[in-house]
């Protein structure tokens, strides 16, 4: 929503006509881009030739050189006075106007400000210190946000107010959420607290500050803050990373009770609720202490007889090792090797397996990627003899800020989910990345497991983010084990449990039948033969919604999907394609059915909501209603859906519960996705033809149909009428002839 001040503060900015300092878009709206105007403004004002968006050391001297310790209304400066008014709109607190002068109004919101930041007790009074105005130019907010919590808000007001006046330590944000730089400034009050001085402080949890803490800040039962801060600090890290507990400066019973159950679930065994160093280390460092031990490992080199016997002497019991290699020029060979699983469990590892060809790439993620990652993935994991139930990790490792695994890394995922169910995959998602990434996929569903990535400290991923709550494997070292045969370089990972790998494969073979990939080039031949039969057999009727040539459109694009169907199922795709060919075509009276079958189902939750809440009479039905339609791009009924999909969980082709048929919600929501999602309806075409296949008796191998098995699977997908059913089969075995001679073509 524009803001009138932030506008006025926009055109501020523009009326500089000043080489170095770029026009903004006048909306309203605060951003980076207005605060880096107003920095750059600031350094013009100060007489800096070289201007950038940085509020840096040059920009802090200068400012305090110039203006002394702080900017009231005794600065005579009118336009350094509009850029305080201005990124005080900016930041929602009343500039006082915008004339250039440090009015009451502007004093009152500078001291609001600086309450809000907790520093009101360092800089009293209502001037505007240099360390404040840098954090005013800024989009770091010093209220709550959203879901910050107001115990982490006070102690981010805690930190600034006790250590503002340090020379490297600059105000950091208290909106009640952790986050990099509230993570670098616990590390500086660490140091501060250690003794460390302001030439040697640096924010970074280096050997200087893990000393200190070996030496200084090991706490337990009975400890209390006096002249140092330690136990507050400790306080403050478990709290920033998840873990509710008092901010008092007392190593109280109840803080043991807390520390042992964050040091279970870290494994930092044992657990004894102390503040040792490898807790202190969890607490401030993705990797933790790295040279605490782990019983899982990761690698890109196989594992033979003599290294796994390395491994498993070195206290190992799983091991991650890669399904493919990567999709790059050049690759190194990095997936299971034949005869490889057969050694490593010979040692007595496990395995887990994950999955990367190019994760290391921004561009490599969008929902096109993860779709045909599921069926890359899903089909080696197969190849390997991975059983059912296995998590497969799927590989994001690059340091993706969180507005990138908004916009590409949970589509990639989402994609990837939906084609894993639409396959009807045996296995599970999980993720390799940093926490950010881990904890986001998770709450979103998307996820059953992160493998960490938390050897990347300084990832913004990872800096200022918790472990997160599912975590399986914990990367935090580089090592190697073992000697000549045995000798071999791997990442070490904490293993908490939750994934234990497998032990047991049972291999399937490739399979040169399957189909693959229609080929592009070959679109207009079999749209032209398809639109032939069409014409020829007098099926051209006027009352179809779509030409041949928009269904042929539909299947080609389709082509991925139904390509993956027909290689997961074990199926021959123009059994998939002919009825999606056929039925896409639609009669222009099924909107008007499907009218009928929403209406009902409306009727149905009216009457619910009115059931809970018997107010005036009841909602009646509608004058004309269906409670059932054949819907969506393959015209499938719900309970048609339903049916199939209850068969081929029941037979072992699916995963997953069976759906009540008697429930109307359930009803309704089959019939939705139906209707509303072309890929859940197209993928429901295969279990339909696994369902038919067996309600008309054909046990053949489903990629060795006879053409009686054709015809009698593709009749029994129009029903049951003996007439219609049939004409129906002949007719789309027809179609599917047309089909099977291009994909035949292509498997060779």
């Amino acid at each position: 929503m524009a803001d009138e001040m932030v506008e006025l503060a926009q055109r501020f900015i523009n009326s500089y006509n000043v080489p170095g300092i770029p026009k903004v878009e006048v909306n309203g709206k605060t951003s980076w881009t207005v605060m880096y105007a107003l920095t750059r403004a600031l350094q013009h004002e100060l007489g800096i030739t070289t201007l950038s968006d940085s509020f840096g050391p040059t920009t802090l001297s200068t400012l305090q050189s110039r203006f002394g310790p702080q900017i009231d209304e005794m600065t005579r400066h009118g336009n350094v006075y509009r850029i305080v008014q201005s990124a005080l709109y900016c930041k929602g607190y009343d500039g006082g106007g915008m004339e250039g002068t440090y009015n009451g109004r502007t004093a009152e919101s500078v001291s609001d400000l600086k309450s809000d930041m907790g520093v009101g007790g360092a800089y009293p009074g209502s001037g505007l210190q240099p360390k404040v105005f840098k954090a005013l130019l800024t989009m770091d907010p010093y209220v709550r946000v959203g879901t910050g919590t107001e115990q982490v808000r006070s102690i981010q007001q805690w930190l600034n107010g006790r250590y503002v006046n340090r020379r490297e330590f600059f105000v950091c944000p208290c909106d009640g959420h952790f986050s990099r730089d509230v993570q670098k400034a616990l590390v500086f009050a660490i140091q501060y607290e250690i003794g460390m001085s302001d030439d040697v402080a640096n924010g970074r949890f280096g050997p200087g500050t893990q000393d200190g803490i070996r030496t200084q800040a090991v706490l337990g039962i009975g400890s209390a803050d006096s002249s140092k801060q330690f136990v507050h600090l400790f306080q403050a890290a478990m709290r920033f990373n998840g873990w509710d507990v008092a901010f008092d400066g007392r190593y109280s019973g109840a803080l043991v009770d807390t520390v042992t159950e964050f040091q279970r679930f870290a494994q930092l065994l044992p657990a004894n609720g102390s503040a040792d160093f490898r807790t202190w280390a969890s607490l401030l460092v993705s990797t933790g202490d790295p040279a605490r031990p782990g019983t899982a490992c990761d690698c890109i080199t196989e594992i033979t007889a003599a290294r796994g016997q390395a491994l498993r002497s070195a206290g190992y019991t799983a091991v991650g090792r890669y399904l493919t290699n990567a999709n790059v020029p050049n690759p190194r060979n990095k997936k299971i090797q034949p005869g490889e699983l057969a050694a490593i469990v010979a040692g007595g590892l496990t395995v887990f397996p994950i999955y990367q060809t190019n994760g290391g790439d921004r561009d490599y993620f969008n929902a096109q990627q993860g779709a045909r990652d599921a069926l890359a993935a899903l089909e080696a994991a197969r190849g390997h003899g991975f059983l059912p139930g296995t998590t497969i990790y799927f590989s994001v490792d690059y340091d993706a800020v969180d507005e990138e695994v908004t916009s590409l890394v949970i589509p990639h995922f989402r994609a990837l989910n939906a084609r894993m169910a639409a396959y009807g995959s045996e296995y599970r998602v999980g993720v390799y990345a940093p926490r950010n990434i881990c904890s986001r996929l998770a709450k979103a569903g998307l996820t059953v497991g992160s493998f960490v990535s938390d050897m990347s400290t300084g990832y913004s991923g990872n800096l200022g983010f918790p472990l997160p709550r599912d975590w399986c494997f914990d990367q935090i070292a580089t090592i190697t084990v073992g000697t000549g045969a045995g000798f071999i370089e791997i990442d070490k990972n904490v293993a908490s449990g939750r994934d234990r790998g497998q032990n047991q494969f049972t291999p399937r073979g490739p399979d040169t039948a399957l189909d693959v990939a229609f080929d592009p080039a070959q679109q207009g031949a079999l749209t032209t033969e398809l639109l032939h039969y069409i014409e020829d057999n007098g099926h051209d009727d006027w009352y179809r919604d779509r030409t041949p040539e928009e269904c042929a459109a539909k299947i080609l694009d389709m082509d991925p999907l139904i390509t993956g169907l027909a290689r997961s199922f074990r199926m021959r795709k123009a059994l998939v394609q002919a009825v999606v060919f056929w039925e896409y075509q639609a009669d222009f009276t099924d909107d008007g059915v499907d009218v009928l079958v929403a209406g009902y189902f409306l009727w149905k939750e009216t009457y619910e909501a009115w059931e809970q809440n018997p107010v005036g009479e009841p909602p009646a039905p509608p004058p004309v209603w269906r409670e059932d339609s054949s819907t969506g791009a393959a015209q499938i009924f719900g309970n048609t859906a339903i049916l199939a999909r209850n068969h081929c969980v029941g037979a072992g082709v699916i995963p997953g519960p069976s759906l009540d048929g008697n429930d109307w919600h359930v009803r309704r929501d089959i019939w939705k996705r139906l209707r509303d999602d072309d890929d859940y309806n197209v993928s429901t075409v295969a279990l339909v033809h696994i369902h038919s296949a067996h309600r008309v008796g054909v046990t053949a191998d489903r990629l060795r149909y006879s053409d009686a098995d054709n015809v009698a699977v593709l009749a029994r997908y129009n029903g049951t009428d003996p007439d219609a059913a049939q004409e129906y089969g002949r007719r789309a075995r027809d179609l599917y002839n047309i089909f099977e001679r291009y994909n035949a073509a292509l498997r060779g």
